[in-house]
């Protein structure tokens, strides 16, 4: 019996000493939220980080890293030498690219965040409209933590459709998929007051070729596939006619592609887009509480968002990407075999895309 209370007591003693091996204090660490990569004219990378502060009793809100370096994990080594905490990458949620370095192509650069085990899967990707480090080394008066700012700023755009949200799992499916090209969010910096987003970045392949403009963006989310809960402003005017303009919000949209195959190949694409919204602001001089005339802005409105539509696909097969996959649905209509004999982005410039976008107004307020 003495012999089994010894062993109890020795066992006891020793399990505090069990996680004495690998200690990491909380205050001694440094988690990098937001990092940015620049191209330089060398070939040098130029890359930032952002460190949120732990310490209540720094006046500082965070710390920001920079160093210059052939590669990230180089960087990373130098800007540990600058900080008395230990660089980690567990807590990263966002990575900057400079609009110069996505020019020249980021697959080398997002391997290297694919292959760290510590950094996670749904870290977002976003290019920056000039300079990335200015972006996140500049403070902003009403934000005093701008990787935070960025970060909220990002998922408040997406949940609105203005934006997509890419990650680094979605940027890398997209890249190794067949048939369709990644895109990212832009941001771009107004006079160190306020951060805003930019429109949409188009890749072919790895690298930025293209944009969708901010106030297209949701168009752009209307052919990319259905959404909820978005809002739009339209303005209907034509030249030398009087101001129309239309405010659309609880926006529910659906969308089909339709492949109409031939007897040479496939003769034409076809995206069908149904959109329902609320309207909650409208100048004009029709009567929406008049069915015709309200059947009659349904038409105009549909007419306007179509072209639209029409204008980005043919921006698209300009540059011979494939944005909003439509490389996947002439793959699976004509089979793999064919698909693989086929150079896809040649075939785009020549195939007919067509968009017809149906839009119902649901309600137009309480007035009536």
């Amino acid at each position: 019996m003495l012999k089994k209370y010894a062993c109890l007591f020795l066992l006891l003693c020793l399990l505090p000493l069990a996680g004495c091996g690998d200690q990491r204090i909380l205050e001694d660490l440094g988690f990098i939220q937001t990092t940015s990569y620049d191209l330089l004219p060398d070939g040098n990378l130029a890359i930032s980080v952002s460190i949120p502060q732990a310490d209540p009793e720094t006046s500082a809100k965070r710390e920001v890293l920079t160093a210059t370096a052939k590669s990230s994990k180089e960087a990373k080594m130098i800007m540990s030498r600058q900080t008395g905490m230990l660089l980690v990458s567990g807590q990263l949620r966002n990575v900057l690219f400079g609009r110069s370095m996505a020019e020249h192509g980021l697959h080398g650069h997002l391997d290297t965040l694919y292959r760290d085990p510590a950094i996670s899967s749904q870290v977002k990707i976003s290019v920056v409209e000039g300079n990335a480090g200015e972006l996140l080394i500049d403070d902003y008066k009403q934000h005093p933590r701008t990787g935070r700012y960025i970060d909220m700023l990002l998922e408040k755009e997406a949940l609105g459709q203005t934006i997509p949200k890419v990650t680094l799992f979605n940027f890398a499916r997209d890249y190794f998929d067949q048939g369709v090209d990644p895109v990212a969010p832009m941001i771009k910096k107004h006079d160190n007051n306020y951060i805003t987003t930019n429109g949409i970045a188009l890749f072919k392949d790895d690298r930025y070729v293209a944009k969708i403009e901010p106030q297209d963006a949701l168009i752009f989310s209307f052919l990319k596939g259905k959404f909820r809960d978005g809002q739009i402003n339209l303005d209907l005017s034509e030249p030398g006619d009087k101001k129309e303009v239309v405010m659309f919000s609880s926006l529910i949209s659906s969308r089909k592609i339709k492949v109409v195959r031939g007897d040479q190949g496939i003769d034409k694409v076809v995206f069908y887009v149904e959109v329902s919204g609320s309207v909650l602001e409208y100048i004009g001089d029709a009567r929406l509480s008049s069915d015709r005339e309200r059947h009659e802005l349904e038409q105009r409105i549909s007419q306007y968002l179509s072209k639209k539509g029409d204008a980005m696909i043919s921006l698209m097969k300009q540059h011979q990407i494939d944005s909003l996959g439509i490389g996947r649905y002439v793959r699976n209509r004509i089979g793999y075999e064919q698909w693989k004999k086929m150079n896809w982005r040649q075939e785009l410039q020549k195939l007919q895309v067509e968009c017809s976008i149906d839009v119902h107004i649901k309600d137009y307020g309480k007035f009536r």
